[in-house]
């Protein structure tokens, strides 16, 4: 069999599944206006399931009716009608064969709509790099959010929580902790945009204590047979090139503390998986292999299956998310396991906005 460690099945946290390829989570900005799961999203998800990936992370969900939500048509799992929604969704999914995981998201200062709030709420009140992205109806300069207080961080808090125990209500075979890619778990570990000198801010300890306290706080909800991931990144949707300034120090302690506080899994995402972390060295997912005892799923440029494969054959992580890639080819490990070439993505399913509308329009197009 072609690329053979791809399709050994294995132990995620607690969630047996039956290989290690995994759906990278990707917003779709395609639900309902009121945040339940859409028609779209039914046969979107289950063609993952259908087309052989072990499990699905699903995309970023908002977790409370303050600042969490991100983006329009984003979907939610703050109330009965959401979670009812993601049940149905979780059952088709599961006639697939597949696992599901669903992501656990707090946009923060990188909201770019929220029905719930006029601002948008962060560690510090520093406005965000870059601009909105339009893909994802957004516009211009992100705002200056407010600085979140000590009981607007508890509402936070207690929204990972009580989103998690609702997923888990839902059908879900685990949740993710979303800490990357420059949403508010990850605002608070970044130095520039966290000044806080209380418990959440002043130094990495600080800094990753509040991805601490959500992964610990969700494990009193949801209890100790229950599978908890965390997503960890470097680079953000606004600031792809950003390096954590203590590099493999920084690496230690992060790592070191998510496991500490009872994680099941580590999702570590770059622009390339297998590139060295810090512009030599190792790679930031076989840090997280190194520095732990938790499986490592690693995301970023992997829907080459001999780029792959060799992640997990060279023990640089025990999982791959594959992202665009799986757009393309929602069959990627049925394609891979039978010798054949998955399709290349194109942008054109992200333009002008990346929903699900458009990339069926633009597969309807080019079929």
């Amino acid at each position: 069999m072609p690329h053979s460690r791809l399709f050994e099945s294995a132990l995620l946290g607690k969630i047996e599944l039956r290989n290690r390829t995994l759906v990278a989570p990707m917003t779709r900005t395609s639900a309902e206006a009121t945040g339940e799961v859409s028609s779209l999203m039914q046969p979107y998800y289950e063609a993952f399931g259908r087309g052989g990936f072990g499990a699905i992370i699903t995309e970023g969900v908002y977790t409370d009716r303050q600042f969490s939500q991100g983006y329009q048509y984003q979907p939610g799992i703050t109330d009965a009608a959401q979670t009812a929604s993601w049940a149905g969704l979780i059952k088709g999914i599961h006639t697939t064969g597949a696992k599901v995981v669903l992501q656990l998201m707090h946009a923060g200062a990188l909201s770019q709509f929220n029905r719930f709030k006029n601002e948008t709420g962060a560690p510090s009140a520093v406005q965000p790099k870059g601009t909105q992205m339009e893909f994802y109806r957004g516009l211009g300069a992100y705002p200056v959010p407010v600085e979140m207080t000590p009981a607007e961080i508890e509402a936070a808090i207690s929204g990972f929580a009580e989103a998690a125990k609702r997923a888990q209500d839902a059908g879900a075979d685990g949740v993710e902790v979303h800490g990357a890619n420059g949403y508010l778990l990850d605002q608070f570990l970044t130095d520039y945009t966290n000044y806080r000198n209380d418990k959440y801010g002043q130094d990495v300890f600080g800094r990753i204590h509040l991805t601490c306290e959500v992964i610990e706080r969700v494990r009193e909800a949801v209890g100790t047979d229950f599978t908890i991931g965390v997503r960890i990144s470097q680079g953000k949707v606004n600031d792809f090139d950003h390096k954590w300034g203590g590099q493999d120090d920084d690496a230690k302690v992060i790592f070191n503390a998510v496991e500490t506080s009872g994680a099941d899994y580590i999702h570590t995402t770059e622009f390339a998986a297998d590139a060295p972390a810090f512009g030599q060295g190792t790679s930031l997912s076989n840090l997280a292999k190194t520095l732990t005892s938790l499986p490592i799923i690693a995301n970023g440029n992997l829907g080459d299956p001999q780029v792959a494969n060799r992640m997990i054959a060279q023990e640089h992580s025990d999982f791959v998310a594959i992202g665009k890639d799986a757009l393309a080819s929602p069959d990627w490990p049925s394609l891979v396991k039978s010798g054949q070439q998955p399709r290349e993505f194109d942008f054109g399913m992200f333009s002008p906005l990346a929903n699900l509308e458009t990339a069926n329009a633009f597969m309807l197009a080019n079929a």
